[in-house]
């Protein structure tokens, strides 16, 4: 079983059509089982690469999840992150703004979180929501208490996609490396989900009669999704589209590709100086030396 990260990344340049774009592929596995220890085994390696990102504090590694409601985002955090050292990771949910983060720039209050090199920083949701709920919603954007003429809907998407990728091409640049998934659901699928949510007890706090609310503009926010692709997938920070109808076929596809992430990283663990041998040799002596007299 092979799962390459690359098959599902956004080419920069790329005008994306997500109807072009599979919200489900083969199973890469063909049981159950199979599954969970192909999982394991990414989740081991990630343990242990996660160790040598801590220890060599070169590089730091941002993860964005992006989709729909039901997409997915929770499970995947959750499943391919479950072996990962929580001292080295944090998890950030991003829903609408504070009132001190409306009176800065859509920037800040993801910025202030940024991972810290050595460490995995998680978004779930980000500052991409400023260029789709946003734009679904322009009326949010019109509460946003900007100048009145920064409000032209003409330009702002394409000076707000510019502000992102300035931002990531600088992160790059500083050492953190930005990995963006976008789970890509089917319509019939969330459908299917919010059903569960309904129909089993130990759902229903997963789900909100807000989540219909946005269902009924399913359409303006896979055009969304598809100017937001198009525009900020580059070649330092390319977008990967997950097919995320068959939840376990997504985790394989994420772990593999944080895996691939830091497998790409110049990593190694620091190493000893003479004069640090030379003191770690005197301190075993005097711990060896202490044993033997007791």
């Amino acid at each position: 079983m092979t799962i390459n990260s690359k098959d599902f990344r956004v080419r920069p340049g790329e005008k994306v059509s997500l109807g072009k774009w599979p919200t489900i592929v083969k199973p890469f596995c063909k049981s159950k089982k199979r599954y969970r220890d192909v999982l394991q085994e990414h989740i081991a390696e990630l343990s242990c690469l996660q160790r040598l990102h801590y220890a060599s504090n070169r590089y730091a590694l941002l993860l964005i999840f992006q989709g729909m409601d039901a997409a997915g985002k929770d499970g995947a955090i959750r499943h391919v992150m479950s072996g990962v050292n929580p001292q080295g990771c944090e998890v950030f949910s991003f829903k609408q703004p504070s009132a001190e983060e409306l009176e800065h720039d859509f920037l800040w209050r993801t910025t202030r979180h940024l991972p810290e090199r050595g460490r995995i920083g998680i978004f779930n949701r980000s500052y991409y929501e400023e260029v789709l709920i946003v734009r679904v919603h322009p009326e949010i954007l019109r509460s946003q208490l900007l100048p009145d003429e920064l409000l032209d809907e003409s330009t702002i998407w394409e000076e707000r996609y510019r502000s992102i990728v300035d931002l990531e091409e600088h992160l790059h640049r500083n050492g953190t490396r930005v990995i963006k998934i976008f789970l890509h659901l089917s319509e019939e699928e969330q459908r299917k989900r919010f059903l569960e949510r309904i129909d089993e007890p130990d759902k229903n706090w997963k789900f909100s009669l807000s989540d219909i609310h946005e269902r009924k503009y399913w359409h303006r926010y896979m055009k969304a999704y598809e100017a937001c692709l198009s525009a900020t997938s580059t070649r330092h920070t390319p977008w990967h589209v997950v097919p995320a109808d068959d939840k376990e076929n997504a985790r394989l596809i994420v772990s593999q590709t944080v895996l691939d992430a830091l497998n790409d990283l110049r990593m190694a663990y620091p190493k000893t100086t003479a004069n640090r041998r030379r003191e770690l040799q005197s301190i075993r002596k005097l711990l060896v030396g202490k044993s033997q007299r007791q």
